[in-house]
C-alpha cells in the first residue's frame, strides 16, 4: 500500500480512536493485520501521537495553562510555606491529580514490551477480547449514578483509581479514554470533569509513548519519508479534535454506551476472525 495512503488511513484511526473510547492501539492493531502490516513504521507511530496531542493541547488550552501556571505557583508557595492542600482552586487540584494518576503509570512502562508484545504474534483474539473488556467496562459506565464531583472535589483516591485503569489499557484493544473515564464516572465525577480529566491525562501519557518510540526510531535508523509523516500527523490533529468534540457531546447526553456496542461488535468480530484464521490457516488480508 501507498505510503501516504497508509499515513492517512492510519492517521484517522490514531485521531478517532485515541479520544473515542474504542481503543486507538487496538484499532490500529486490527488495520495493520488487515492491510498485511506486520508491524507499523515507528517513525509513523510517534508522529500520529504527536498528532493527537496537538489535538488535546487546542481543545483544552485554557485549562492546561491554568494547570501549568498553578504548578509554579505550588512550587513557590511550598517553598514560603503557604501551600494547603485543603484550599487549592480547580486547576490546582486537577494538576495535582493528573500528576497522581501519571506516576501510577510510570512502572507498568518501564515493562511495557509485556504488554505490546501480544499485538506482533499474527493473532487479533487477543485484542477481541480486549476490546469485548472495554464494552463492559463502558455499559457499567453508562448504568452508574450520575456523580456530582467536579475537579476542585476530586480526591487522591480518585487519581489513583483512574491511573490503575489507564494502566490496564496498555494493553491493545482496552480503551485508555473509554477507561479513564469511565474509572472517573464510578468514582461519582460529573461526566464533564470525567471527559476533560481523561483527555488532559492523556497528554503525559502520549508524550511519554511518543518519546519511548522517539528513542526506538533513533536507535533503529530507520529511514525517514516525511510527506507521508506530515499529513498523517495533521489528519490525526484534525480528526483527534474533532474527536473529542463528539465524546464531549456524546456523553453530556448520556449515549456512552454507544462505544459499548460498537466495541462489543469489534470485539466480537475479531474473535471470529482470528478463529477463522487459526482453524483454516488463511490470512484476511485488506491490503497487499
Amino acid at each position: 500500500m501507498d505510503n501516504t495512503i497508509s499515513a492517512i488511513i492510519q492517521g484517522i484511526i490514531q485521531g478517532l480512536t485515541e479520544f473515542l473510547p474504542v481503543s486507538s492501539s487496538g484499532h490500529l492493531s486490527v488495520a495493520q493485520h488487515f492491510m498485511n502490516v506486520e508491524e507499523g513504521s515507528m517513525t509513523l507511530s510517534v508522529v500520529l501521537h504527536l498528532g493527537t496531542l496537538i489535538a488535546v493541547i487546542v481543545a483544552f488550552h485554557k485549562r492546561i495553562w491554568g494547570m501549568i501556571k498553578e504548578f509554579f505557583l505550588s512550587i513557590r508557595d511550598i517553598f514560603k510555606g503557604e501551600f494547603s492542600w485543603h484550599n487549592m482552586n480547580d486547576d490546582r487540584r486537577m494538576m495535582i491529580m493528573v500528576i497522581i494518576a501519571t506516576l501510577i503509570l510510570v512502572p507498568f512502562v518501564l515493562i511495557k514490551d509485556f504488554f505490546t508484545s501480544v499485538t506482533g504474534d499474527g493473532d487479533i483474539i487477543f485484542e477481541g477480547c480486549a476490546f469485548l473488556f472495554t464494552s463492559l467496562v463502558l455499559f457499567l459506565s453508562d448504568a452508574c449514578v450520575k456523580g456530582k464531583k467536579t475537579g476542585k472535589d476530586m480526591k487522591v483516591k480518585d487519581a489513583i483509581t483512574v491511573g490503575l485503569f489507564q494502566c490496564v489499557a496498555l494493553f491493545p484493544g482496552v480503551s485508555r479514554s473509554g477507561s479513564t473515564i469511565s474509572a472517573g464516572l464510578f468514582c461519582g465525577l460529573t461526566r464533564e470533569t470525567a471527559a476533560a480529566f481523561s483527555f488532559i491525562l492523556g497528554i503525559p501519557a502520549i508524550l511519554g509513548s511518543a518519546l519511548l518510540e522517539g528513542v526506538d526510531v533513533i536507535k533503529s535508523g530507520e529511514q525517514l519519508d516525511v510527506l507521508p509523516l506530515v499529513i498523517g500527523a495533521a489528519v490525526a490533529a484534525v480528526v483527534g479534535l474533532l474527536a473529542i468534540k463528539l465524546v464531549q457531546i456524546i456523553i453530556k447526553n448520556d449515549k456512552f454506551k454507544i462505544f459499548g456496542i460498537y466495541t462489543l461488535i469489534i470485539g466480537v468480530a475479531c474473535i471470529s476472525v482470528g478463529i477463522y484464521e487459526n482453524v483454516t490457516g488463511t490470512k484476511i488480508f485488506l491490503g497487499m
